[in-house]
Parts: structure tokens; sequence; C-alpha cells
């Protein structure tokens, strides 16, 4: 079946969001191992892999190499692998090159990039099932949702984009890496930020209105048991300032903190849009102290997908629920996107917390594949 014919198949269809978070995506993979095996029990499939049920992977920053990777049939196992090794490469060593240079060398991230995905390129044939690459295109100030689906309205534009260009681009967040230059067709070049940059860090609302709205391509079926979604984040931390510390605040210190408050918001909005189209299950999240779970909320008369969010608290409660307190007195470290000193502590993190969230019935029966 090629890429297309799946597709557009008849039958309920399967999406999977990944979080940007620099080296913090390595705790994804623990989430990513663990609904791997559990499929592959479910299907007494041993060698199957997530590309083998999921029918559309995006992802932003981080979650783009994930993405990306899952999409050519590499297992979470081996991904997890390279990202140890590559943690250590990407965010091994800072650059002290003045302020108005990157922090680091992206020379790493491209050589391991090269090294995994070579030439292919959107359009590539070995990409066995939907990928998006969330990027954001700097000079004109927009959103670009990077698709191989071969219907997509510039896809042909974008095709021979190579996909480790296409993860550069999603990668390179402002002051981390230097931004990306594309030639995007039709005699134009583009400059690229990370996708994180955007409303869709989180990206699981982008593939939502992908698979769903009528400019985007895919045009599939709304409801509960036509639509799956499950959203991976790569940690989240309930902080907490005093009012002292507010006040006497700086400016250079609101001009650090201000894209995190933001990209904070803008993660707990998607999730609100999404927890309040689909039906209540224990992965929702409590939005605030006064809307909750949204658990009695249903803002249409039928849930439009089935929908799952697992993330970890990266805060002294959170360590504790998962049974990791040695790590609480390096938490703040761990919050860090660029410290890929913690991935293996982030390894273990996202292990211990998918042990604890993924289960079964998150996927249901509805779309399991045929025999």
């Amino acid at each position: 079946m090629s890429l297309l014919e799946r597709l557009e198949s008849p039958g309920p269809k399967r999406m999977l969001a990944l979080d940007g978070g620099g080296i913090r995506g390595v705790l994804t993979l623990g989430f990513l191992e663990r609904i791997e095996s559990m499929l592959r029990e479910r299907h007494n499939k041993p060698d199957m892999v997530l590309a083998d049920y999921f029918d559309l992977i995006g992802g932003t920053s981080t979650g783009s190499v994930i993405a990306s990777a899952l999409s050519i049939g590499l297992d979470a196992a081996s991904i997890k692998k390279l990202y140890l090794q590559l943690g250590g490469r990407v965010f091994g060593t800072k650059k002290f090159l003045g302020i108005l240079n990157a922090r680091f060398d992206e020379t790493a991230l491209i050589e391991e990039m090269t090294s995994l995905f070579g030439d292919r390129t959107l359009g590539d044939e070995s990409i066995r099932t939907g990928l998006c690459i969330v990027a954001k295109r700097a000079d004109t100030r927009s959103v670009w949702p990077l698709l191989n689906h071969p219907k997509a309205r510039y896809y042909k534009d974008n095709k021979d984009i190579l996909v480790r260009q296409a993860i550069r681009a999603s990668t390179a967040a402002p002051t981390y890496f230097v931004p990306e230059k594309i030639d995007v067709g039709r005699g134009q070049f583009a400059a690229f930020i990370d996708g994180g940059v955007s409303m869709y860090n989180n990206p699981a609302m982008q593939l939502f209105q992908l698979a769903t709205l009528k400019g985007f391509p895919f045009h599939w079926k709304t409801g509960e048991n036509d639509l799956l979604l499950i959203s991976i984040g790569t940690g989240s931390a309930r902080l907490r300032n005093t009012v002292e510390e507010v006040m006497n605040s700086w400016v250079k210190d609101w001009a650090m903190n201000v894209p995190e408050l933001l990209m904070d918001d803008i993660s707990w909005h998607n999730q609100l849009l999404l927890q309040s189209v689909s039906r209540y299950n224990e992965t929702h999240q409590k939005i605030d102290r006064e809307i909750g779970d949204l658990a009695e909320d249903l803002l249409t008369s039928e849930p439009l997908l089935s929908y799952s969010r697992y993330n970890v608290w990266l805060d002294q409660n959170g360590l504790n629920e998962i049974g990791l307190a040695s790590l609480v007195p390096k938490v703040e470290s761990l919050r860090d996107m660029s410290a890929g000193e913690n991935r293996n502590d982030l390894a273990e993190i996202g292990e211990r917390a998918a042990a604890k969230q993924v289960k079964p019935e998150h996927f249901p029966g509805a779309f399991d594949l045929p025999q």
C-alpha cells in the first residue's frame, strides 16, 4: 500500500503528537517504548513499530527528530539509544562567542541527522506514515507544518526539502542554534526557527487541525471511534514565585522568562481545547481551579476524537510520585532543556512515568489494526 493509499483509506485514523523540549525529549521515549510494547502484545506482533500503528506522526523541535525517526520505521528503543548519544554531542559543549552568537554549535546535530536520514526528502517513499514537522518561518512570521501528504497544497514545492533540513529548521531555537535557510521553491528562500516559537510547541492541536480542516489534505472523519490522538510532553513544572520576587524583577529577568510563560499558556490552551471536544479520561489535566479537568464539559454534541495526553511533573511532588525522590535535589537542572548531562536521568523519569500513566484503555479497540 502506498502512503497516499494509506492516508486515504477508509476506517479509523491514529495520530501521535510529540512536544518540543530540547534534551528533555529523552523522557518522551520512555512513553513511546511503553506504548510500542503494549501494542506489540495486543497485536501479537513482536516486531511491530509505531509507524505501523499511527497514520500521522508530528513533532516540534526535539519532537520533530523523534517523529521523523519513527516515520521511517525505527523502533522506540533504537531512537532512545540514538538520543542518549546525540544529547551528549549536541548539548555537550557551549560556545562562548559573544552575545550575538548561538550558544551551541549545530555541527554535531547536522552530522547526526545526516547519518540517520541521509538524503531522504519529505517526499521520499521510505517514509512509511504521514509526517508533520512543525517549524516557524521567521521572515514571514508564519507557522509551517511541513507535510509529506502528496495532496498537500504546497507538496510540490516542499517535497524535495531534505528531512534533516526540515528537522534543523524545527530545532533552530533562538539563542541555542542559528536559523536554517531553506529553498522552498518558486525562487524563494526562507529563514526558519524552532517551531516552539509558535502556538505549537505542543503540536497536538496542529495535528487535529491537519486531520480535519478542509484547507489541509487529510479530511479524516471525526468521532471518538474514528480519530485517535496521543499527545506526549517533555515535562512541566508547577512553579510559583513570591510577590516580592516578581516586583523586584529586572527587565532582563522578564526578557528571559516571558517566552517560557507564553509557551506554558499556549500548551495548556491546546490541552483545554482538545479536552473540551473529547470524552474525559484519567490523562486529562486540571486546567485551573475554576474549570478543573473539564470532565463534565463537552462543547460538541458528541466527542470529536479520542484524546490522551502523557506528561510528567518535573518538580518535587512529581518526582516523588514516580519513586524518584533521589532526583529532587537536581530538579532545577532537570528542567533545563540544554543540560545534556541529565539525559540518563530523564530517560529513567520517562520510563517510570510511562509505567504509571500509559494504559490499554487509552487505545480503544476500534483503533486496533486489522488482523
